[in-house]
């Protein structure tokens, strides 16, 4: 751990819940008397092949050894890409990987999250130190584990008022009364490409399909008034949550698909549009950070129903694809500072902590004396 240590080259690895695939993203980070800028250097995204992304989406219902087995032959895969992203960008300058992994389970309330990808067979694969798990320690501590970007929306993007991620999952941050808060919202890009699913894509480019929808009033009112959207912050969202309470009520809809993106891109800004105001902050900035920033009709409605209250960023196209990428990878430089990169104020754990856990490649002959 080096504390005087004032800048850090890092590849920051992220694989959502929508199942796009995986960001990989070479940052730099400079601190300046306890300031932190950063570079976007290099990024890319690799996206899952049909049959990798169906592996990694009924990971939940395997057996405890052959999800060890993903575990293990997933963590050689993201070293592999590593490795192959290190070679054709030509760098020669890095202090280690920073990973997030891909989330199999997230039950908190039981005090279990598990997202798989070794670390020790990612470390080897690329020969790399490797900083991952960054969830499970503050569930140890009786936190939610998650959402985890928020040390990265305070320290990186303090400027915003608000910081929203479109993922597969919306979550927000923001800072109250000098304390970070920040939760899941809802289902995003999760939701929306469920739907797409349905008619044979993928995903609903720009939102292009969904425009040309109607609203069905009686699916936005069952979906608006799930009990999750009452409970009090610290609050997340996993898949199980999306499998047990949302698909029933999709697939027992006899509505199109085009009504059903239709109705889901206002319940997603339904949603955002409660938390924001439930703040009672105006005139603040909104950024907008995540796949669901492309998706030009979910923001034009967002951005109306937000009138008086936000006026909304979109950044730079590696922000908006990357900015997951690049907070883990400034979650990896906290740890390995041994300095909080989980906020209790956030996860509702017992204290903030410097969560991950550290691998160092085993790939040279060792001595033991």
């Amino acid at each position: 751990m080096n504390t005087t240590k004032h800048q850090y080259h890092v590849i920051g690895l992220m694989s959502g819940t929508s199942l796009d695939g995986l960001d990989i993203a070479y940052c730099r980070f400079i601190n300046d008397k306890d300031a932190w800028s950063f570079e976007i250097i290099k990024a890319t995204s690799i996206e899952y092949s049909i049959a990798y992304q169906n592996e990694l989406k009924n990971a939940i219902h395997l057996d405890s050894v052959t999800l060890l087995k993903l575990h293990n032959t997933y963590g050689s895969w993201l070293g592999d890409q590593v490795k192959k992203f290190i070679q054709n960008n030509a760098i020669t300058t890095l202090d280690f990987i920073a990973s997030h992994g891909h989330t199999v389970f997230h039950q908190p309330n039981i005090g279990v999250t598990l997202q798989i990808g070794s670390g020790q067979h990612l470390a080897n694969a690329c020969d790399h130190k490797v900083i991952c798990d960054f969830r499970t320690n503050d569930v140890a501590l009786g936190g939610q584990g998650a959402p985890l970007v928020p040390i990265g929306d305070q320290q990186l993007f303090g400027h915003y008022d608000f910081c929203l991620n479109l993922g597969g999952i919306s979550n927000i941050s923001f800072d109250n009364q000098n304390r970070r808060i920040a939760y899941d919202i809802s289902p995003a890009n999760m939701l929306l490409n469920y739907i797409c699913s349905k008619i044979g894509k993928t995903y609903d480019d720009q939102g292009k399909i969904a425009k040309t929808g109607t609203l069905n009033k009686t699916l936005l009112s069952t979906l608006d008034n799930l009990p999750y959207y009452r409970m009090p912050f610290p609050k997340s969202l996993g898949y199980e949550w999306f499998s047990d309470t949302i698909l029933p009520i999709i697939n027992t809809s006899q509505d199109t698909a085009e009504n059903l993106l239709h109705t889901a891109v206002h319940h997603i800004a339904n949603q955002i549009t409660n938390t924001i105001k439930q703040t009672r902050k105006t005139n603040t900035s909104l950024l907008i950070t995540g796949g669901g920033a492309k998706n030009d009709f979910l923001i034009e409605v967002l951005q109306q129903k937000l009138i008086g209250t936000s006026t909304v960023v979109i950044p730079s196209i590696e922000h908006i694809d990357f900015k997951e990428a690049l907070i883990f990878a400034f979650m990896g430089v906290c740890r390995d500072r041994n300095e909080i990169n989980c906020l209790r104020s956030v996860t509702g754990a017992k204290k903030d902590s410097s969560s991950g856990v550290i691998y160092m490649p085993q790939n040279k002959e060792t001595t033991i004396a």
